[in-house]
């Protein structure tokens, strides 16, 4: 394993928690420290797990929630503690998810949530010492998408909590919508509601604007970036933006900076590339104003704290791009400075 990395410390040095496949030699989950001032990192810790695909943290960084992206009944939600000083990890627990291949997973600090691409969404309450106790409620997605190969059984991509903390929203890839929860004191209740998109999407990655009026979805299949207005547990379509430039039917993820001023979104093989947007402060609309080849299978990307630099995890290329963002653009320039880890696909920030 190789690592591209430098010294880094000082008060704007982030933890920065990395999942990776582990078909190849990856441990799994590896910390490391992240200058957000010079982009600069160097490796800290690493732990075994098998398939971490995606994780999220705690409010506070100290408990770190991870899919085990198995293909059978071995699936599972893992809960690590997380020392940010040392960078180091601890498995409290784990719990099968019931639903085969989860890719997703999300917390409010009382539940935490993944979304399988079997085809359901698996829900867990937290325990006192932070780890995950028995399953308490599990859905199930639907189908009716128009890809006879894609979208014949169902898939559930992403679960995300909206910004008023009293509702959650989950992309049912299959059935071209999203489905809509409200979070109770005990966990979630499916409401009637939801929220169709175009045919031949395959909703993928949700996210909200921090006003929590404006949400973005970005469509597996169909490469679009669907801007929506939000209202309550409603939603409606504002606008729709193509994001792929080659039919790739392989979009990925999309995040805001963190002034809300740009909006970026990846694109697999073979386009393998960043599609950039300005957003309109008042109505949320996007405009194009760039893109930027990455690495191999671009999927999950990140955003340092300060909007100083994107690091994007390519998989195919056993790398993590680390790019400078222009501030007053929103344009990235290649640092020429990766982190060479194996099979990489989700980067997370810690302090």
């Amino acid at each position: 394993m190789a690592l591209v990395l430098g010294a880094c410390g000082g008060n704007s040095e982030l933890r920065m928690i990395v999942g990776t496949y582990t078909d190849t030699d990856s441990e799994g989950l590896y910390s490391l420290a992240f200058d957000e001032e010079t982009g600069e990192a160097r490796l800290l810790d690493s732990c075994r797990v098998d398939n971490p695909s995606y994780l999220t943290l705690s409010d506070d960084g100290r408990h770190i929630y991870a899919v085990s992206e198995m293909h059978d009944d071995e699936a599972a939600v893992v809960a690590l503690t997380f020392d940010p000083a040392s960078g180091g990890f601890e498995v409290i627990d784990s719990r099968k998810t019931r639903g085969a291949d989860p890719c997703y997973v999300a917390t409010n600090g009382k539940i935490v949530v993944t979304a399988n691409y079997g085809g359901s969404m698996s829900v867990f309450p937290i325990t006192a010492d932070g780890g995950v106790g028995e399953m308490s409620d599990f859905y199930e997605g639907g189908i009716g998408g128009s890809d006879s190969m894609r979208q014949c059984v169902p898939h559930v991509h992403c679960t995300e909590f909206a910004p008023d903390g009293r509702h959650l929203y989950v992309s049912d890839f299959s059935a071209d919508r999203l489905l809509v929860f409200a979070v109770t004191d005990n966990g979630v209740e499916q409401l009637k509601t939801c929220v169709d998109v175009a045919a031949d999407n395959g909703p993928r990655h949700i996210v909200f604007d921090r006003s929590g009026k404006h949400a973005y979805v970005i469509g597996e299949l169909s490469g679009l970036v669907t801007v929506l207005d939000v209202d309550g547990a409603g939603m409606s379509v504002r606008q729709v933006v193509d994001a792929d430039p080659g039919d790739a039917r392989s979009a990925a993820d999309l995040h805001l900076s963190p002034d809300g001023r740009f909006l970026y979104a990846s694109v697999r093989q073979p386009s393998d590339c960043i599609t950039i947007y300005s957003v309109d402060g008042t109505t949320g609309e996007l405009t194009e104003t760039g893109r930027q080849k990455t690495g191999l299978h671009p999927r999950n990307f990140n955003i340092t704290p300060n909007g100083k630099y994107l690091l994007c995890a390519c998989r195919d290329s056993d790398r993590i791009d680390v790019y400078r963002i222009d501030t007053a653009t929103g344009m990235l320039t290649d640092t020429g400075r990766p982190i060479m880890l194996p099979r990489p696909v989700c980067v997370k920030w810690a302090r």
